[in-house]
């Protein structure tokens, strides 16, 4: 691809967004960044430490105190976030600890706040690596991230299709409810950015769904 090209792809609890997301850079050429990862991570932080969504002082005391970094996959797609050095364990930060305690870390400003400008710098990473571009996956993306991406997916599937992604991960969060907190807190929430294109993936293959992607950013180089 002749442009160095961001892709955004929004989307509610269990709407494709990391495998599609991480299909389309690998079909591209291009970074992938899991930014629901890095809530993960830094709740898990949060959880491993004793501290609350509603403790103010202690989550800015440990954002100040653990510094966060990339981890670029030698050979592959992945960027990871680092904190205090190292990666996190997908299975501390997709444990039902931290699932249900997520939504709430990351409805606070100040944890969004830290994570921002560290999202938008990936960017700057993945041009500094020889990507052809950056596909970023979240809530927000679209939306206050990157609002001047390239290309804007919004992903959506019905809740019946989206509560048997949930149980073939092996994860029981309630996607309805996750919605609702990500939906409707103040800072950032989850709406379907100007312009974006909105996918159905209810009754789609994967493949069928980064094809589509693919199409579509194929227009704009």
């Amino acid at each position: 691809m002749q442009k160095f090209l961001t892709i955004a792809i929004d989307g509610g609890a269990a709407t494709g967004k990391s495998s599609t997301a991480k299909g389309v850079a690998a079909k591209l050429g291009l970074m992938h960044v899991d930014t629901g990862a890095h809530y993960r991570a830094l709740t898990h932080l949060f959880l491993t430490h004793g501290v609350a969504p509603e403790d103010a002082p202690g989550i800015a005391r440990l954002l100040a105190q653990s510094p966060i970094g990339t981890f670029v996959e030698k050979g592959g797609c992945d960027a990871k976030i680092e904190v205090d050095g190292a990666v996190p364990a997908e299975s501390d930060i997709r444990g039902d600890a931290v699932n249900a305690s997520v939504s709430k870390f990351a409805a606070v400003p100040a944890v969004r706040a830290a994570l921002k400008d560290y999202q938008r710098g990936q960017r700057e990473i993945a041009r500094a690596h020889g990507y052809a571009g950056l596909a970023m996956e979240g809530r927000d993306i679209g939306s206050v991230i990157f609002p001047d991406a390239d290309l804007k997916i919004f992903l959506e599937a019905d809740a019946a299709t989206r509560a048997k992604r949930r149980e073939k991960d092996g994860q029981a969060d309630a996607v309805t409810e996750r919605d609702k907190l990500d939906s409707t807190r103040k800072t950032a929430p989850l709406v379907c950015p100007e312009g974006a294109v909105r996918i159905d993936n209810s009754h789609m293959t994967l493949a069928e769904v980064i094809d589509a992607i693919a199409a579509l950013a194929a227009k704009l180089s």
